[in-house]
């Protein structure tokens, strides 16, 4: 099934800056060949359930590997029977309306 998810993952314990550990969830779910995309408070992530998930499990592994001892996660997940669509499929809908 496929799946759009937005993932805010916060380290805790860890100081006030956390870009170090989002540019290494970035890696992961890169290496993983998920369509993802930053935003100012979270990340946009697309593809199979499975794989998804997976990758999310990896991001608290390797931020714990990191020094955090804590982490808070927020998701958020969407899934469609009706059709296909794809986070830019979103986008561009919303982009139509506003003409």
């Amino acid at each position: 099934m496929n799946v759009i998810v937005d993932l805010c993952v916060v380290p805790m314990g860890v100081g006030v800056s956390v870009s170090q550990y989002v540019a290494a969830c970035q890696a992961i779910l890169a290496d993983a060949g998920l369509q993802h995309q930053l935003h100012a408070w979270g990340t946009n992530i697309e593809g199979e359930w499975d794989d998804v998930f997976a990758a999310i499990k990896r991001c608290h592994q390797r931020v714990h590997e990191m020094g955090a001892p804590r982490i808070t996660t927020s998701i958020k997940v969407g899934t469609r029977t009706d059709r296909q669509q794809s986070m830019q499929d979103k986008v561009d809908s919303v982009a139509r309306t506003n003409r």
